[in-house]
C-alpha cells in the first residue's frame, strides 16, 4: 500500500504541475495572439500544450528528479530547466504555436525559464507554509499529551 500511495502522490503532483505550466503557457499564447490582433485561439495548439505539459511533468518528476520542487536552485536545477525549456521551444516551433517565428520562440524560451523560477518559488513557499502548519500541529499535540498525563 505504501508503494501505491507514493505513486498516487507523484501522479497528483504531476497533475498539479501540468496545470501550473499549462496555465503559464496558455497565458503567453493568449497574450501573443491578442498582441497580433487575433482574439481566437487554436484548439489543436491548446491540446498540444496540455499534452506537452503532462509529458514534461513525467519527465521532470521521473527523469529530472522534480528539479522545480528542489530545496535550492543549483546547477542541476538550472541544467534541467534549460533542457525543459529547449524541449518546450522545440515543440512550440514544431507545433507552429507562434507561426515558427524565431524571435517569439526565443522570447517564449526566456519566459519559460522565468516561469521555472517562479514555480520553484511557489513550491518553496508551499513547503515553508506546510512546515509551519505541521510544527503548530505537533506543538498542539504535545500540549494535549501533557494535559492528559
Amino acid at each position: 500500500m505504501n508503494g501505491f500511495k507514493r505513486y498516487l502522490s507523484k501522479e497528483i503532483g504531476i497533475e498539479f504541475k501540468a496545470c501550473l505550466y499549462f496555465w503559464g503557457i496558455l497565458f503567453f499564447y493568449g497574450v501573443y495572439r491578442i498582441l497580433g490582433g487575433n482574439w481566437d485561439a487554436d484548439i489543436i495548439v491548446m491540446a498540444e500544450m496540455i499534452f506537452t505539459t503532462y509529458v514534461m511533468g513525467y519527465i521532470q518528476v521521473y527523469l529530472l528528479r522534480g528539479f522545480d520542487e528542489s530545496e535550492c536552485f543549483g546547477i542541476w536545477e538550472g541544467i534541467s530547466a534549460v533542457i525543459c525549456t529547449v524541449i518546450y521551444m522545440g515543440i512550440s516551433y514544431w507545433g507552429n504555436w507562434y507561426e515558427r517565428n524565431i524571435s517569439v520562440t526565443v522570447f517564449f524560451g526566456a519566459y519559460m525559464m522565468f516561469m521555472f523560477l517562479c514555480i520553484f518559488g511557489v513550491y518553496k513557499i508551499k513547503r515553508d507554509i506546510d512546515t509551519e502548519l505541521l510544527n503548530k500541529q505537533l506543538n498542539n499535540f504535545k500540549k494535549a499529551q501533557d494535559r492528559n498525563v
